[in-house]
């Protein structure tokens, strides 16, 4: 993306793009919530008839409410998968509490003489419910469904980790490449959607019940004809699939670059790389993005496909630290480089597998690691300044981090504070700037275009040379940033397209272009 594009240009540019997101987003919203008004609103109204399973039942509905959202996503696609079906599941949970807990208030709120004299004119049980207590509810329940609605529209976002797509994909795209007008393509369409909706759901809230029979009876024949699209297969015909992360999605030595060199035009979705690997592995999916010391590669049996035109530039990962925090604490240095050349690609695909597959603790695999090489002392249990690392949210970092700090309270007095899992590039790289840390670990090919955004012409010169290339955004960011790049590590974590092993030779797919010939 161009660095001056205004935001409305780049909204007119990825027009489409955005009506697809937008579609989706209302498709996962409405179909979540019309399955929650299906089951919350008979429950509502039987626990007002039996009110001894009130406080059960919404202390039940008050629990799911409290599961962190992204973690209710990853509970449910075990069982589910991914895509749209286990995000549909964990909003429509989501929509119970609201739509119970109003629908019960506004019953038992009618006043008791009401339905009394309703009782004395012979009316049944059902009568009552139907032509006094719930348009004499109406309003109260409106109010949960508002809620509800504008609930769901706001978490929808974080359904694109998980394929399901959503206005999440441009948000955490953004996030991830360091791009503002993408986080507000995302977010500002999810928050008119959200003020669009509650208004219109408030009007009619404001209308008589008994003369919106007709439009109450043709509103979610509408509504399930608008959203029916999203239940559609994601693959169809037997395509194949590719699930790529936001970041990949976004960037030149991404989908961009598969776009331009290798005419790449295999269906994709967007997916976090929590779980792009075990859909892969699950077949789920049939190409995926990563990164070529992930230690999911061993653990799933995936090739990595040779990049035959070059796309990706060396990504050699070192210490990117504050020029400050160097000034103040010249031995640092010397210390950090101790991790110099100690670490080829086979040894951190090693390292991360023990992480990622066999769950060893961060902690427990840089400690070991650091006592194999002889590097590992114990905490000098230093009274001094305190150095803050930043990590970014994937097994490799937190890795790294730890070894620093290993070796910063084994050979220095200066204490440590470790702030790990700070998300994709831009937050760690914006936390380094605004002195909220002190370093984190980086790679050459991220800061050459997602930070620094280098143009073609300098990414041509460079050639895809690994020293050329630490070289350059070693001195442009010691000049222009006042970041200092030290020693590199000694492994290069390349992106790579990857497949299944099986499928990779069935086909006799070994290369990318390999793969793009085979789609045509």
């Amino acid at each position: 993306m161009n660095e001056e594009q205004s935001f409305w240009e780049f909204i007119h540019e990825q027009s489409g793009k955005l009506l697809d997101q937008t579609w989706a987003h209302i498709g996962l919203t409405f179909i979540s919530l019309i399955l929650a008004l299906v089951i919350a609103l008979p429950l509502g109204v039987f626990i007002a008839r039996k009110q001894k399973l009130a406080g059960a039942v919404l202390g039940f509905a008050g629990i799911l409410q409290t599961i962190p959202s992204i973690a209710l996503l990853g509970i449910m696609i075990p069982f589910l998968g991914i895509g749209p079906k286990p995000a549909i599941l964990a909003l429509f949970l989501y929509a119970l509490l609201p739509i119970i807990r109003n629908t019960y208030t506004g019953i038992t709120e009618v006043d008791r003489t009401v339905k009394d004299a309703a009782k004395g004119m012979g009316m049944s049980d059902w009568q009552i419910l139907t032509k006094v207590e719930l348009p004499l509810a109406f309003p109260v329940l409106m109010a949960g469904i508002r809620t509800a609605a504008v609930i769901n529209i706001g978490v929808a976002t974080l359904a694109a980790y998980i394929a399901a797509g959503g206005l999440g994909e441009f948000i955490f795209g953004g996030i991830a490449l360091n791009n503002r007008n993408m986080i507000l393509a995302g977010a500002v369409p999810a928050a008119m959607l959200a003020i669009v909706f509650d208004f219109l759901l408030s009007q009619l809230q404001k209308l008589n019940l008994k003369k919106i029979n007709i439009f109450g009876l043709l509103l979610p024949l509408v509504l399930i004809l608008c959203c029916s699209f999203y239940v559609l297969p994601t693959k169809i015909g037997g395509r194949m699939l590719a699930g790529f992360t936001p970041e990949f999605m976004g960037r030149s030595d991404g989908f961009l670059g598969l776009q331009q060199k290798y005419n790449f035009k295999m269906e994709t979705v967007v997916i976090s790389d929590a779980v792009m690997y075990k859909a892969a592995f699950e077949k789920d999916l049939d190409v995926i993005d990563g990164y070529s010391t992930d230690g999911r590669l061993k653990a799933y049996d995936l090739v990595t496909l040779i990049d035959d035109k070059g796309i990706f530039p060396p990504y050699y990962a070192a210490p990117l630290v504050r020029r400050s925090t160097l000034v103040a604490h010249p031995e640092l240095t010397a210390v950090l480089n101790q991790l110099s050349g100690t670490i080829n690609d086979s040894v951190m695909t090693s390292l991360n597998y023990r992480v990622d597959n066999l769950k060893e603790s961060p902690e427990l695999v840089a400690k070991n690691f650091l006592q194999e090489k002889g590097l590992f002392k114990r905490d000098r249990l230093g009274k001094g300044a305190t150095i803050r690392i930043g990590s970014k949210i994937f097994g490799e970092q937190y890795i790294l981090a730890q070894m620093y700090r290993f070796l910063i309270i084994g050979n220095t007095d200066l204490s440590v504070e470790t702030k790990t899992g700070l998300g994709g590039t831009k937050i760690c790289f914006d936390a380094l700037t605004n002195n909220q840390i002190d370093f984190y670990p980086e790679y050459t090919g991220t800061a050459l275009l997602v930070l620094l955004k280098s143009d073609a012409k300098v990414i041509d010169q460079l050639k895809g040379e690994k020293d050329a290339v630490y070289k350059y955004v070693k001195d442009k960011m010691r000049n222009d940033l006042q970041l200092e790049w030290l020693k590199p590590i000694g492994f290069n974590n390349a992106y790579a397209l990857m497949m299944r092993r099986e499928q990779a030779q069935s086909l006799r797919i070994k290369t990318i272009s390999d793969l793009t010939n085979h789609l045509k």
